[in-house]
């Protein structure tokens, strides 16, 4: 397959007492990148059974749209609030689709 999309899936696990805050700060990043040049999906998740469980579905156009949205200043303000509010670092999974 040639000119596959980058699909990525990133779980972010808020400490039990921190989850609204989490959320707060995720939903931040939404609108901005929605606008990012390359973006075809992002999407946020809460786990329903537990809800401390956040996961970002994404996919990209290519690596460079990526890296741009990497390295955007709204990305970064959002990783500079993690500390505090989150169980680990964030599980980041980068996929192509087979089927």
């Amino acid at each position: 397959m040639t000119n596959q999309t980058i699909r990525i899936i990133a779980r972010i696990i808020a400490l039990p007492n921190k989850v609204e805050e989490l959320k707060a700060v995720l939903l931040e990043i939404i609108e901005p990148t929605h606008h990012e040049a390359g973006v075809i999906e992002y999407k946020l998740l809460q786990n329903q059974d537990e809800p401390t469980d956040f996961t970002f579905v994404e996919e990209w156009t290519s690596q460079e749209a990526l890296n741009t949205h990497l390295d955007s200043p709204h990305l970064q303000a959002v990783a500079a609030k993690l500390e505090g509010l989150v169980s680990a670092a964030p599980d980041i999974r980068y996929y192509h689709l087979l089927a």
